[in-house]
């Protein structure tokens, strides 16, 4: 797979970016490992970026190619217009990633505070073009702790999916989601929200990988999805840029093929066998439905987990 930019992606980039005169690009929550690669991204772009960063993560700006940092919490008015000074697109991925890491109303509370401003305030600073993060984990499936475990209503993987959600986490992305539609109908914003499987480089996927092939089982409820972080930090930027992209669209994001050396029919028959498939998944093929944000973003992952690593 090839690093360099297609032709068409190339065209989306320049064309829209004359029409927005984008100039300056908001990344919230800049200094964490999907901030850190889209702050690469961007960079490599020339596109000039604002961080926004929680004073507890203060100390690893020194790792992001931004020209300006704002040190602010995303949940404050005050600190996000500050950060929105000659801003006109925002990548929002500030939020608290599990329902794990603090108590379910502060997971809840924090992730979807921080959404409303940022969304809120770029609208009203005549920002039109903003890309938020939202996760595969909206489905309800991968923090699900009843028994039995909740199951897909059917595969692949859409955004017509009805949401089996028990979990705070997924519960905030759920209204992410809502957020953006809203800020679009209030501000006439553009509001891209990308489902993100597991994400990591590939070190880390290399870890998560080995974990699952111990246990196949850990991987059912993200249908051993994954995307590699360089692949969705241009899908971040591409929601930016892509032309005709109008409205809140929901787009799932994910490498084309899963995590497993085995095949996906042969995961899904020890797995998940009684859920319905509308469709044959070949080989090692993701059983989630990529086609809309190839059509719309025309984004394709390039940077595939090698079965066999040197």
């Amino acid at each position: 797979m090839s690093g360099v930019r297609t032709d068409d992606e190339e065209r989306g980039f320049g064309a829209v970016a004359a029409e927005t005169r984008m100039t300056r690009v908001l990344v919230t929550g800049a200094a964490g490992r999907l901030g850190t690669a889209v702050s690469a991204e961007l960079a490599d772009r020339g596109v000039p970026m604002t961080a926004l960063v929680a004073a507890s993560a203060a100390e690893d700006v020194g790792q992001l190619r931004a020209d300006r940092v704002v040190v602010g919490d995303a949940r404050d008015p005050g600190a996000v217009a500050d950060a929105l000074d000659g801003v006109d697109a925002v990548i929002h991925l500030a939020a608290l990633a599990s329902p794990e890491v603090a108590a379910p109303e502060v997971v809840f509370a924090t992730n979807t505070q921080a959404t409303f401003v940022v969304l809120n305030e770029a609208g009203r600073a005549g920002v039109r073009r903003a890309v938020l993060a939202s996760s595969l984990s909206v489905t309800g499936l991968p923090f699900a702790r009843s028994t039995p475990r909740p199951q897909p209503a059917y595969l692949p993987l859409d955004t017509a999916l009805p949401p089996r959600i028990e979990d705070p986490y997924a519960l905030s992305k759920q209204v992410d989601e809502a957020t953006a539609a809203m800020m679009h109908r209030r501000h006439g914003m553009t509001a891209v929200a990308l489902r993100l499987p597991f994400l990591g480089d590939p070190d880390r996927l290399a870890g998560h990988a080995a974990r699952l092939a111990g246990n196949p089982a850990l991987g059912a409820p993200e249908v051993w999805s994954y995307l590699d972080l360089r692949d969705a930090a241009r899908a971040c930027v591409l929601g930016l840029t892509a032309p005709g992209v109008t409205g809140a669209p929901v787009l799932f994001v994910a490498a084309p093929d899963t995590l497993m050396a085995a095949s996906t029919g042969d995961l899904l028959a020890a797995h998940l066998p009684d859920v319905p498939c509308r469709a044959v998944f070949p080989a090692r093929s993701v059983p989630i439905d990529l086609t809309p944000a190839r059509r719309l973003l025309g984004f394709t992952a390039r940077h595939p987990y090698p079965q066999e690593r040197p």
